[in-house]
């Protein structure tokens, strides 16, 4: 998949809780410090891995790596699908803080690549499901594309990307 870019406003704010809001304080209270900067990667990719936990997303050997210095996450790990290699990538980007993701990850089954799609203001899922598929009224497809992540059809904000499964 490469490389994918996000809104790095725009997002869940893991940075501001626990270890990573105390190693990011600290770095930032230091920049000269590498150690401290490392410890505030470090505590940032934690809090990644964390986050696509609770979205109850696994892959085989996930690591989450963040740096700081380019606002970048790269993942790593063998995903059982390619769906579940592409949340997890979602997850990891659509964090604040976090401006692109390098996906290094693998999948056990192939499957067709999903597109993204940065939400914009004013758009609604069946806005979007009409741009892509041609018909408004199949916008539970997005919806159930990006669950987890996703709560509700109306729930989305500008800026956040979304998986666009093949029609």
């Amino acid at each position: 998949m490469g490389l994918i870019d996000f809104v790095k406003d725009a997002g869940e704010k893991l940075f501001g809780r626990g270890q990573a809001q105390a190693a990011m304080a600290e770095a930032k209270s230091d920049p000269a410090s590498e150690a401290k900067a490392k410890a505030a990667n470090d505590a940032a990719g934690d809090a990644i891995v964390a986050y696509i936990k609770t979205q109850n997303l696994a892959a085989t050997g996930l690591t989450v790596t963040f740096d700081g210095a380019s606002s970048s996450v790269t993942v790593y790990g063998v995903a059982p699908d390619q769906a579940t290699r592409e949340k997890i990538v979602l997850c990891a980007g659509n964090v604040a803080g976090v401006a692109s993701v390098k996906d290094m990850m693998s999948v056990d089954r192939s499957e067709p690549e999903a597109q993204y799609y940065t939400v914009k203001s004013g758009d609604t899922l069946s806005k979007i499901s009409k741009q892509f598929y041609g018909d408004a009224n199949k916008y539970m497809k997005i919806f159930e594309a990006n669950k987890p992540m996703l709560s509700h059809p109306d729930k989305i904000y500008p800026g956040q990307n979304l998986r666009i499964p093949p029609a």
